[in-house]
C-alpha cells in the first residue's frame, strides 16, 4: 500500500475550492451488511471527504436501484456513474468475465492472488472497451456447497433446485443433475425459505448475511473458486473527471482494495463459525465426494479455455507458472 500517496491525494484534495458538486449514485447487489457492501460504503465516504464534496457518492446496497444483473449495464449506459458488480455474471458476453469462476482452479486467496495478477491486464482491456473503467475489485471467500441434507455424493444431488446466478453455477448444476434457478442475491433468503431454490453454492458470508440456516442444514467447505466484485465508473464520465479527483479517487480505490481484501479473509473464519452457531453442520466435504467435484472441474476447466481462446489460455498459462515459481 502507498499510505503517502493516499495520504497525499487526500490532504491536496481536501484544501480544494470545490467545484460545482456532483453526485454519482453507486448500486451495489449486496446487503447493507455484506463486507463489500461496507467496504464500499467507506470508499464512497472516502471519495466524497477527499475531493472536497465536489464528487459525491451514494451508494444504494441490496439491488434497492438496479438488481444485481442490471448495474453492469446501468453503468456503461451512463444510468448512474458507478457501481458494483460480479463480473462472472456476464460471462454471456465475454468468457474472459468467468476466469475467476472455474471450479477448482484455485482455492485459497494466494491462489487467487496469482490468477488476478494473471488476468487484471486483459479484463482491464476487456472493460474499457465497454466504456466502463475499473476502480477496484475485492474477491469473495472460497465456495462451499449449502444444502438442505446431507450429501455424500454427486448422486444425492440428483434433481435439487440450486440457485444459478453466472455460466458456471448453471454449468455445476447440470454436470451434478440438479436443476439451476436463477436467483439475485437480494432474493436468496425468500427463495430458500419458500423453496423456489434448496441449494446454492457461495461463500459462508453470503450464507451468514442472509441467514440461510433458517431454512438449510449443511455448508460442505469445497473451495470451489473465488469470484471477484468490481466496482467501475462509466467511461465518459471518468474521461470528465479532472485529473485531481482521478488522483482522489485511484487513492480510495486502492485502499478499499486493500481493505476489502483482508476483509475477505478475514471474515471467512467468521462467518462459518456464525452458520454454525445458527446450526448449521459445517465440514468438509468427503473425499468421495470431492473427487467427484474435482472431475466435474476439469470438464469445466476445459470448457471455459475452449470458450475463452488463446486469451483465456494466456491467463491460466501465466497463473499456473506464477504458481509453479511461488512454490
Amino acid at each position: 500500500m502507498k499510505f503517502t500517496h493516499i495520504a497525499v491525494c487526500m490532504a491536496a484534495a481536501s484544501v480544494a475550492f470545490p467545484a460545482m458538486a456532483e453526485t454519482w449514485d453507486m448500486p451495489m447487489a449486496y446487503s447493507g451488511s455484506n463486507f463489500h457492501s461496507v467496504t464500499g460504503a467507506e470508499f464512497a465516504q472516502c471519495v466524497t471527504t477527499g475531493t472536497g464534496g465536489e464528487i459525491e457518492i451514494t451508494t444504494h446496497p441490496g439491488g434497492s436501484l438496479f438488481a444485481g444483473a442490471d448495474i453492469k449495464r446501468a453503468i456503461q449506459t451512463g444510468q448512474v456513474q458507478i457501481g458494483e458488480r460480479l463480473l462472472s455474471g456476464h460471462q454471456n458476453e465475454d468468457a474472459l468475465f468467468g476466469f475467476d469462476s472455474i471450479p477448482f482452479l484455485v482455492g485459497s486467496f494466494d491462489e487467487h492472488d496469482l490468477l488476478w495478477q494473471a488476468a487484471e491486464g486483459p479484463i482491464r482491456e476487456l472493460l474499457e472497451g465497454q466504456n466502463l473503467h475499473l476502480i477496484y475489485s475485492v474477491p469473495w471467500p472460497p465456495q462451499g456447497l449449502y444444502f438442505n441434507q446431507e450429501v455424500t455424493s454427486v448422486a444425492d444431488m440428483e434433481g435439487i433446485r440450486f440457485r444459478s446466478y453466472n455460466n458456471a453455477t448453471n454449468r455445476l448444476a447440470e454436470l451434478t443433475g440438479m436443476l439451476p434457478v436463477t436467483i439475485e442475491a437480494a432474493e436468496i433468503s425468500q427463495a430458500f425459505a419458500t423453496g423456489v431454490a434448496s441449494s446454492m453454492v457461495s461463500s459462508g458470508a453470503t450464507g451468514y448475511d442472509r441467514r440461510v440456516w433458517e431454512s438449510l442444514s449443511h455448508f460442505y467447505e469445497v473451495d470451489a473458486w473465488l469470484p471477484r466484485n468490481y466496482i467501475m465508473v462509466n467511461g465518459d464520465t471518468w474521461a470528465a473527471t479532472s485529473e485531481a479527483n482521478q488522483n482522489v479517487i485511484n487513492a480510495c480505490a486502492e485502499l478499499a482494495e486493500y481493505a476489502g481484501t483482508w476483509r475477505a479473509r478475514e471474515y471467512t473464519g467468521f462467518t462459518l463459525a456464525g452458520l454454525a452457531a445458527g446450526g448449521m453442520t459445517v465440514e468438509p466435504a468427503g473425499d468421495a465426494l470431492m473427487e467427484e467435484l474435482r472431475a466435474i472441474g476439469e470438464t469445466m476447466t476445459a470448457e471455459w479455455l475452449e470458450a475463452a481462446g488463446e486469451e483465456g489460455q494466456a491467463i491460466i498459462d501465466a497463473f499456473r507458472e506464477a504458481a509453479a515459481a511461488a512454490e
